[in-house]
């Protein structure tokens, strides 16, 4: 499996200019003070409900308050940070919808596919076709690949007979195609264990419900707790503050 995150939330170049350009007595600067652009959306969404302001006044009239004052909650960080924690405390997670993250996830089974699918609010798929790309052993795919779950590859006599298995598949599979059935009809015979590739995007309130669920230790199929980590691991890179909320989900 591999999971690698192809694009997220960033502020527009024709906002960025705005920022720089107006003037309101800001010191602050986004790179500068490792502001991320996720935390500068969410601020935007969040104040928007409660503030006086334009939505786009939000970061040069409001970012002093928030991103350079130590947290109200006595709970450390920013009293952004605080205000982040408030939000996510109080289920007003609607907010966070504007931060959305696009993955590029490869190498995973069609029996993920079908779990991973049913999280379906916030959530965007665009999948593999088994019906237009061709898995016989003389097609560019070089036969179909597939996922051997943990339990069986640790038992060397379940192993092999899994293997056997999909020895075979692929054998009649190859052989349907020989005989002229198209494929989209010898994909039938395909097992849940095969691989297929998809890009997903969801938004951060999606992907903590969808972590919440799918985390190791709530009862997960093996591989889906995997990408629940990898998918985690890919959000926090870029926009380390919301390691807490998945810690919490």
């Amino acid at each position: 499996m591999e999971v690698k995150l192809i694009a997220h939330t960033q502020l527009s170049e024709d906002f960025w200019y705005e920022l720089s350009t107006k003037n309101y007595g800001m010191a602050w600067d986004l790179t500068e003070n490792k502001i991320t652009n996720g935390q500068a959306v969410a601020l935007t969404a969040i104040r928007t409900c409660y503030s006086h302001n334009k939505p786009s006044e939000i970061l040069v009239k409001e970012a002093n308050k928030y991103f350079y004052r130590g947290a109200t909650d006595d709970k450390g960080g920013t009293d952004a940070d605080r205000l982040f924690r408030h939000i996510v405390n109080s289920g007003h997670t609607s907010t966070l919808e504007h931060l959305s993250f696009t993955f590029a996830i490869e190498g995973v089974s069609r029996a993920l596919l079908a779990q991973l699918t049913r999280h379906r609010v916030g959530f965007s798929y665009s999948v593999q076709s088994q019906r237009y790309c061709r898995f016989g052993s003389g097609d560019k795919s070089g036969g179909f690949k597939y996922v051997i779950p943990p339990s069986v590859e640790k038992n060397d006599h379940a192993y092999r007979e899994y293997e056997l298995a999909m020895i075979e598949i692929q054998n009649l599979y190859d052989e349907l195609r020989f005989l002229g059935v198209p494929p989209e009809d010898a994909r039938m015979i395909l097992p849940n264990a095969a691989t297929t590739n998809l890009v997903m995007t969801a938004n951060l309130r999606a992907l903590l419900d969808f972590y919440s669920k799918r985390r190791k230790g709530r009862g997960a199929q093996a591989e889906i707790a995997d990408l629940a980590e990898k998918l985690r691991e890919a959000v926090v890179a870029v926009e380390p503050w919301t390691d807490a909320f998945f810690e919490q989900a």
